[in-house]
């Protein structure tokens, strides 16, 4: 059959392939109230462009999105931010970050379904915001860790005093972060890959 004036459809750029070692692959999400970092960090740590679903903040928001330390913020996330880090040569893990705004927290059932684990991102600014967001992993059953977004007016706290404000159990691994900066978000996976498996060893990971 003669497709003359059909239009060829590019296939993936090479630095998008997956690479051809990779066995395993893992669905981690990224998850916390708005404007704690949730793109920024799948945007700092993706090896592949990321894909990300922001929308203009509009008059209509006010009164109804908090954006509470986040006053130049002029886009926010309406339904998931994803990117792709390899680990090891065979372990890939595909990031999805979840949307801040409460509004459209009814698409973190389906983000979340399938997933390994998760990130919560915290702002020492509005700790409130973290009970749902905890309180909804712990529902779905989804192991996380907790990293503390570094915002540069934000309270810093030591760990532990955090751990009691937080309600966390002690197996629970917390750390700080600067979502911006690659290394550190790499950091935060690994802790999360480590708890993981420590979880897997001990039999508590389903």
């Amino acid at each position: 059959m003669d497709f003359k004036g059909s239009e060829t459809v590019p296939g993936p750029r090479a630095e998008d392939q997956l690479p051809h070692t990779a066995q395993t692959a893992a669905k981690i999400v990224i998850v916390g109230g708005f404007g704690v970092g949730k793109t920024t960090m799948v945007g700092s740590v993706s090896e592949i462009k990321p894909l990300t679903t922001e929308e203009t903040m509009t008059q209509a928001g006010i009164g109804v999105d908090d954006n509470f330390g986040s006053a130049s913020k002029t886009a926010t996330t309406v339904a998931m931010d994803f990117g792709r880090i390899k680990i090891t040569d065979q372990l890939v893990l595909y990031l999805f970050g979840t949307p801040g705004q409460e509004r459209f927290w009814f698409l973190w059932n389906g983000l979340f379904e399938g997933a390994l684990g998760a990130v919560v991102l915290i702002d020492t600014r509005r700790l409130e915001v973290s009970f749902d967001v905890m309180g909804r992993l712990e529902e779905r059953g989804v192991p996380f860790v907790v990293a503390v977004n570094s915002f540069p007016d934000a309270p810093r706290h030591p760990q532990e005093d955090l751990r009691a404000a937080l309600d966390l159990s002690e197996e629970i691994p917390i750390m700080d972060c600067d979502v911006r900066r690659r290394a550190s978000s790499r950091d935060v996976l690994m802790t999360l890959m480590r708890f993981l498996h420590s979880l897997a060893m001990t039999g508590s990971l389903t």
